[in-house]
């Protein structure tokens, strides 16, 4: 029964929030505090402050972490996929629906459209990181990363895993 309760208290803020894991979180808090009271206030808002220091999405980490809390490892691995699971289940429906009529012609035309927004959204993100990186470790050494990982990525044909994972650690020993 409490991993049925697990699953409900994280599947239902899943589905009604609206905005991601930050518009969840007071629907979580609703379940976990009030409705079955695994957690108090000041527990819960301890969970919170602890997933918001780690990296990753805040509405997975909170039901990892409480999932464990109530019902151990399998807890946490309920909590986690009914977090995901209405985008999850979202995703699948719309994909099987695009496929269905991928062959329509307002389907291509739909993604003919979407295709420059995601691009120009690439672009600001791309130019965003460029002057924050740009501010931190200064221009010659944001030129000189771009530039090398543009040479083993596109001519020596290197794994962009290696190649941030080469940056990163460059960035550990030199700039940090």
């Amino acid at each position: 029964m409490i991993y049925w309760q697990l699953f409900l208290a994280f599947f239902i803020p899943g589905i009604l929030g609206y905005g991601g894991g930050p518009g969840t979180i007071p629907l979580v808090e609703n379940e976990v505090v009030d409705r079955y009271e695994w957690l108090s206030v000041n527990e819960f808002s301890e969970v919170l402050a602890l997933g918001n220091a780690l990296p990753g999405p805040i509405a997975t980490k909170m039901a990892g972490y409480i999932g464990y809390e109530v019902g151990g490892i399998f807890g946490a691995v309920v909590a986690v996929f009914a977090t995901v699971a209405p985008s999850l289940i979202l995703m699948v429906t719309l994909l099987g629906l695009l496929m269905k009529y991928k062959e329509s012609p307002k389907v291509k035309r739909l993604t003919v459209l979407v295709r420059p927004v995601i691009a120009v959204l690439l672009g600001v993100m791309t130019y965003d990181f460029f002057f924050s990186s740009y501010e931190g470790a200064g221009i010659w050494q944001t030129i000189g990363i771009g530039v090398i990982a543009f040479v083993l990525m596109e001519r020596l044909k290197v794994h962009p895993a290696y190649v941030i994972a080469g940056a990163l650690v460059y960035g550990g020993v030199f700039l940090g």
